[in-house]
């Protein structure tokens, strides 16, 4: 075996190409997303929960002993693929998820529209709940002294300071 890596290849790098593409959230954007995979040789994949769309499409610069045809000249992302990331040394891609039909994504859209619709309604629920309404606790000392002040009869009326700092008064209830 020859000590380039490259002698052995195929060439897998060459035969296609992702690109990253919005993270749908909406019914209209999971639909476009299944008019991608109506079209033959395209996938769709989510990784690193990226979304990207991939199109398996031999580069035209590919020579039939699987080298570049424009090595010298080749474009920056090939310039960058190294073989630290090469396709050759195989295994299996870790996809987060994986489509390769229309049928599969529309399945799956539902699912997580569903899971959204559902996610809203609660949402909605816990912001309609009222919420009991805050008291201040009464501090009995407090209480007895401004009914002291005031003679403390049915029509008892309490002094107290707002925050803008004028006085306010109060009925005092039960006195």
């Amino acid at each position: 075996m020859s000590s380039c890596l490259c002698d052995s290849c195929a060439a897998l790098c060459c035969r296609y190409f992702a690109l990253p593409i919005d993270n749908p959230t909406t019914a209209r954007q999971y639909d476009d997303i299944r008019w991608y995979l109506c079209h033959e040789n395209v996938c769709v994949f989510i990784e690193k929960k990226q979304w990207y769309i991939g199109i398996s499409n031999r580069c035209k610069h590919l020579l039939p002993d699987q080298r570049c045809g424009i090595y010298e000249i080749r474009p920056e992302v090939c310039r960058e693929y190294s073989t630290d990331n090469c396709d050759y040394h195989g295994g299996e891609y870790d996809f987060e998820k994986l489509f390769t039909s229309a049928e599969q994504l529309r399945d799956y859209a539902k699912i997580k529209l569903d899971e959204q619709a559902q996610k809203r309604k609660r949402k909605r629920a816990k912001e309609k709940r009222p919420s009991a309404p805050r008291r201040r606790p009464l501090v009995k000392a407090n209480l007895q002294r401004m009914r002291q002040g005031n003679g403390g009869g049915p029509d008892a009326v309490a002094s107290s300071v707002g925050k803008n700092g004028r006085s306010i008064a109060l009925p005092l209830l039960g006195a």
